[in-house]
């Protein structure tokens, strides 16, 4: 609590991103080199399924995933330049762009290049799942 900036340290943990849910969203953080190297994983069409502390479960489907270059790396206010239209961002835009919206939840990671772990960011987006069973699903499990 009051450090939004704040990523988990621990193996197999991602962080609950507070500004995410000040806006509505589910905003999940973890280090490319911990838990969030399974994001890379993920592929638009898989499912992701949260359990929360209550043991209650809700599914999203994986619908796009955003990847950028941060041109500060280290500053939390770069500007970022879309990997896939080569457009330019600021901080404020892609967060909007990436946490703003309809219900759903984004998994955040930093892409590592040439040995700079914080290059870039990856962006995995997720829309709730209604009404559909989850029973034969497989997961990648992480406490949140």
């Amino acid at each position: 609590m009051g450090y939004p900036g704040y990523v988990s340290e621990e193996d197999a943990t991602v962080t609950q991103f507070s500004i995410a849910s000040e806006v509505g969203n589910i905003g999940l953080l973890a280090h490319n080199f911990l838990a969030g190297a399974d994001f890379s994983l993920l592929k638009p069409g898989q499912t992701i399924i949260l359990v929360y502390g209550d043991g209650h479960t809700q599914g999203f489907l994986v619908s796009e995933i955003q990847q950028y270059q941060a041109l500060k790396p280290l500053s939390p206010y770069s500007d970022f330049r879309d990997l896939e239209t080569d457009s330019r961002l600021t901080a404020e835009q892609l967060f909007n762009q990436v946490y703003r919206g309809e219900f759903h939840l984004t998994l955040q990671t930093c892409i590592e290049n040439e040995g700079n772990l914080s290059w870039g960011r990856l962006f995995i987006i997720a829309v709730p799942i209604s009404d559909k069973s989850l029973d034969d699903l497989s997961v990648i499990s992480h406490p949140v």
